[in-house]
């Protein structure tokens, strides 16, 4: 039960690490830290969920559960079992195996959804969008309501409607446009991919989904901070506290908005000074660092 129990450790550290960073305010101040830790935690939690119920049922072997996974499949193999392995044990590793299956078709899912509503997005973006000098490089909806995302992909774009476009001056609009051309190149929908197959394969824990907020949250701050070096705090901070009390067009499902996720707290950031990293931050991403290379060793061990 070592190995269990090593699994087992992996999940409490993941639990207590994302209690302490929904509660802590150093996140706010280093995104790409936070983001970086939530991925950790979330391959952990996911490779521990899979990893607890086979290494029970691999108990008999008192092996690392990769060493006992390639004896049981030799033994399967040659029509050989050991006298202790009961069908208990084999229903739990069959749990496991089941786990594993979820989450990779929770994850196909998500991926399959995401990549419906883009290419229905980009579909709708091929009659009604057009080119503006106003806006370079992104697409403009006739909507008189204020909007700016991307439709992120392999061939991203950036639209922003004319109900924005009137609202914003030159400065503050180039800001957004950077804001929603980070969310492009980094990538930001692969960065939230894992915590929506996790909803999806854990929709009543609500962990996970405080934990998918706290994502997508840190996902937009990370984007203000790109847009940030290109152009000054307060042009960005003025134009999402003007989305903040302008009529708003909802972002569509799929895509990565400018005004999505607490505009006042991302606001109240944009306009303090940026201090030192915390030691807290260097602290879990150490530690969540570490909690994911456990599953992983004992898994290839």
């Amino acid at each position: 039960m070592l190995y269990t129990a090593h699994f087992g450790a992996a999940v409490l550290g993941c639990y207590l690490v994302a209690l302490v960073m929904l509660r802590s305010r150093w996140p706010a101040s280093c995104p790409t830290i936070a983001i970086l830790c939530w991925q950790g935690i979330g391959l952990a939690v996911g490779l521990s969920a899979i990893g607890i119920p086979i290494s029970i049922g691999l108990a008999p072997y008192d092996e690392p559960p990769g060493t006992a996974f390639r004896i049981l499949a030799e033994d399967l193999a040659g029509g050989r079992l050991p006298a202790e392995l009961g069908v208990g044990h084999l229903a739990l590793i069959s749990v496991g195996l089941g786990i594993g299956v979820v989450l990779f078709w929770s994850t196909g899912a998500s991926l399959r959804h995401a990549a419906k509503a883009r290419q229905r997005q980009r579909e709708l973006l091929a009659l009604v969008g057009r080119a503006d000098p106003a806006a370079p490089g992104a697409l403009v909806l006739d909507h008189p309501s204020a909007a700016a995302y991307c439709v992120p992909g392999l061939r991203p774009r950036v639209v922003i409607s004319v109900g924005a476009l009137s609202l914003l001056p030159r400065d503050e609009l180039a800001a957004v446009l950077s804001h929603e051309e980070a969310h492009a190149k980094e990538r930001h929908d692969l960065v939230l991919l894992p915590f929506t197959a996790l909803v999806r394969a854990l929709p009543g824990v609500s962990w996970v989904v405080r934990a998918m907020a706290a994502v997508a949250l840190l996902v937009e701050m990370r984007a203000d901070d790109r847009a940030r070096r290109q152009h000054t705090d307060a042009s960005l901070a003025a134009a999402l506290a003007r989305f903040a009390t302008a009529p708003s067009h909802a972002t569509p499902a799929g895509m990565l908005g400018a005004a999505d996720h607490d505009i006042v707290a991302r606001v109240r950031r944009l306009r303090a000074p940026l201090g030192p990293t915390p030691l807290a931050a260097v602290a879990a991403l150490v530690v969540s660092s570490g909690l994911a290379t456990l599953p992983i060793a004992l898994f290839i061990s």
